[in-house]
This record gives C-alpha cells, structure tokens and sequence, in this order.
C-alpha cells in the first residue's frame, strides 16, 4: 500500500510539472532565439505556454528559403493564429482567398479554415507566427459577424500622422477566440516614451520593426531592436519608450 501511494504522488507530481506555465512580462532578443534548421526552412522558438486568456499559447518564427516547398494546406481545429511577415514575399492562400504580401503585411486565421503559406521571391522568407486556444473556447459566430479571416497588405493601410510620429491601424474586432483583439504600428521620431505609463486587463506585445525601443513593466526596464518582442502580461503597469536618438518603429498588439 505505501508502495502504491508512493507511486499515486509521484505520477500527481508529473502531471502537475507537465502542466504549461504562464509566459511571464520580458523580452525575447531575436539573436537569442533557439533555432532548428531542416534542409529549406529554418524555425526559431520564442514562446510556449499560457496568458491570462489562453489555455494554448505560442510564438515562434519560420523562415522559408528561396524555393522552398511549402507545407501542405491544412486548418486548425481550435487554435487561432496570427501571422506577421518580416521579411520576403509571401503567397498566402486562406480559404478561397490568395493573395501576395511583403513585410509588414498580417494574417489573422480562425479555425477550421484552410491556409497555405509559400516563398515566391528572390529571397528568404520570414514571418512570426501566434497560435492561440482560448481559454473560454470558440466562438465561430461572433468571427464571422467580425469579418472572418483577414489578409492586410501593409502597402495598402496609411500611415496617420500623430502628435510624436505615425500610427498604422491594422484591426480591432472580436476574433473565434478573443472579445477584441487590436493591432497597430507606431512610429515614433525622436527620443522618449509613446505615452504615460498605464495598465488594462490586455495582454500585450511589443514587436521591434526598427530602432532601439525600452519597454518597462513594473518598475523593470526592458531594451530591444529590430526583430525583438517583448511580451506585458495582463494588469502589468508598463510604458514604451524610443530609447535611441534616431526614429523606431514597432508593431504593438493586444488582446482580451
């Protein structure tokens, strides 16, 4: 019997550290990242766990080289995903929509729809990739009400001059798995902080597209560049700062 109890406590143990761990607020430094490379294509690991509204969350960057074959069409059954591209000229099939698109262009992909992803420039490919499972589940009616899948060419959105820079609005609108997800780039032109420190009940991430960008969160000071995510976990007093005398820029995107 103590031999069986011994065993009942050690198999409790397993499953308990085999359980995901929230991510916590930091930087993740894109030369730092873990990377495993196969004959056409590189992947660099960021992140993998859970947030304060995802029961399944990960982030990571593929690289297709020139030529690559890409992965066969396929859908995700309850996970979303949101792509970024870095760089390269990607061909993006989602659903039955195809569509060609450079850096700085978005996908936001439900479940249960079909995607295919493929290099079709002189170059490598590169683009972040978010999966997310909610913890509340799937709500396919409320993505469709909210327009469904999205493919935004960055060429096509404008560049809105503000008060320290430019913004470049992306979305805002429920998703299959968030109340309301909003994306945006900010520019900033010349040294100091976007605005006054403040806090909400998003998740957020901070992605570098150019420049020196300084992200605090709790009294702690984070330093990134181009390539760089920082991640600010819900409820976390933070502000972002241009930390350099010449202009940056970042993606910055948050979700409930």
């Amino acid at each position: 019997m103590k031999y069986f109890f011994l065993l009942l406590l050690q198999s409790i143990a397993l499953i308990v550290s085999a359980q995901p761990d929230t991510i916590p607020s930091g930087v993740f430094h894109w030369n730092e990242l873990r990377v495993k490379k196969e004959k056409d294509r590189e992947t660099r690991f960021i992140a993998k766990g859970i947030t304060n509204e995802f029961s399944y969350f990960e982030l990571h960057a593929t690289t297709q080289q020139k030529g690559a074959t890409p992965k066969p069409s396929h859908a995700q059954t309850d996970i979303e995903e949101l792509i970024i591209v870095k760089e390269g000229m990607m061909k993006a099939s989602v659903g039955d929509t195809t569509v060609v698109l450079g850096a700085g262009s978005v996908l936001l992909i439900p479940p249960k729809v079909m995607q295919a992803l493929e290099n079709i420039g002189d170059g490598p490919l590169t683009y972040y990739v978010l999966q997310f499972r909610a913890k509340k589940g799937l709500d396919l009616e409320r993505n469709k009400m909210a327009g469904g899948a999205l493919l935004l060419n960055a060429d096509s959105l404008p560049f809105i001059k503000t008060e320290k820079g430019s913004t470049k609005k992306y979305f805002n609108r429920a998703t299959a798995t968030c109340e309301n997800y909003e994306m945006h780039i900010t520019q900033l032109e010349h040294k100091g902080p976007s605005h006054a420190a403040h806090q909400h009940v998003d998740t957020e991430i901070i992605l570098v597209i150019d420049g020196d960008v300084g992200v605090t969160v709790d009294g702690k000071d984070y330093a990134g560049t181009n390539g760089d995510l920082f991640l600010i976990e819900s409820g976390k007093l933070h502000g972002v700062s241009n930390i350099s005398d010449k202009p940056c820029s970042y993606f910055a995107f948050k979700w409930r």
